[in-house]
């Protein structure tokens, strides 16, 4: 069992996951392609996943360039162990040791996703996109142990 950063070759099982997710899924599964996946691990930033014996159970996605947390997701059969938070904070970690700028994120209101995020201590800053609650973090509160 281990957290490690993704690589090119984790792409489909990294879809597995994706697609297998309860809670903020994809209206249209083919709206997220390979290449958009290899395009944001590779050039716009970095992604990690949490493995289980060769399956991959999580994966985090954070984009550099974008400034946003591209993707945070564990499969369903993995939830509530801690995976999420693990694979979270090696992202944000990772981020704001490259950067000092602001990052944000979305998610869909009255999710499990939206809690974890306040308890990371995330900031409510309005709405993005179809009615998601935007949030951001700055690198000062990371810093600060703000968040547990």
């Amino acid at each position: 069992m281990g957290l490690r950063q993704a690589s090119i070759t984790d792409i489909k099982q990294i879809q597995q996951v994706r697609n297998a997710v309860k809670e903020n899924t994809l209206s249209d599964p083919s709206l997220v392609t390979d290449d958009d996946v290899m395009d944001y691990i590779t050039r716009r930033g970095r992604g990690w996943v949490h493995e289980v014996e060769g399956v991959i159970t999580g994966f985090s996605i954070i984009s550099i360039i974008d400034q946003n947390v591209w993707a945070l997701f564990v499969h369903p059969d993995f939830e509530r162990r801690g995976i999420g938070r693990l694979l979270h904070d090696e992202m944000m970690n990772w981020y704001f040791a490259n950067t000092d700028k602001l990052v944000w994120l979305s998610t869909g209101p009255g999710t499990r996703a939206e809690q974890f995020y306040r308890e990371a201590g995330w900031q409510e800053k309005g709405t993005y996109g179809k009615g998601e609650i935007k949030f951001e973090m700055r690198k000062e509160d990371w810093e600060s142990g703000k968040i547990s």
